[in-house]
């Protein structure tokens, strides 16, 4: 009965993280789709304003990606752009 008990306890508990772990997903996606209106709503201000955005200097992340070290070029980018890991493998993507 106590082994009974046990693993009605583990199926709760996996339940409910489960469940909490796919509310933060939810959360997180309706997040990430405010932040890209967010954004495209600044890229709009700026540009009506004449503002330009400069890129930083990426000239070691495309000596690195020439070289075939392309771990090293997202770390140079972070280092760089202060972007997070997927932000970086996709920009440095977008630079092959």
């Amino acid at each position: 009965m106590d082994y009974g008990m046990l693993l009605l306890g583990v199926v709760l508990l996996v339940a409910v993280v489960g469940l909490a772990s796919s509310s933060t997903d939810r959360k997180l996606g309706r997040v990430d789709r405010r932040l890209a209106r967010v954004e495209r709503k600044l890229d709009a201000i700026a540009e009506r304003l004449g503002v330009s955005t400069e890129e930083p200097e990426l000239a070691e992340v495309t000596a690195l990606l020439r070289q075939g070290k392309k771990i090293q070029a997202i770390k140079a980018y972070r280092d760089r752009t202060g972007a997070d890991l997927r932000e970086a493998r996709d920009a440095v993507e977008r630079l092959t």
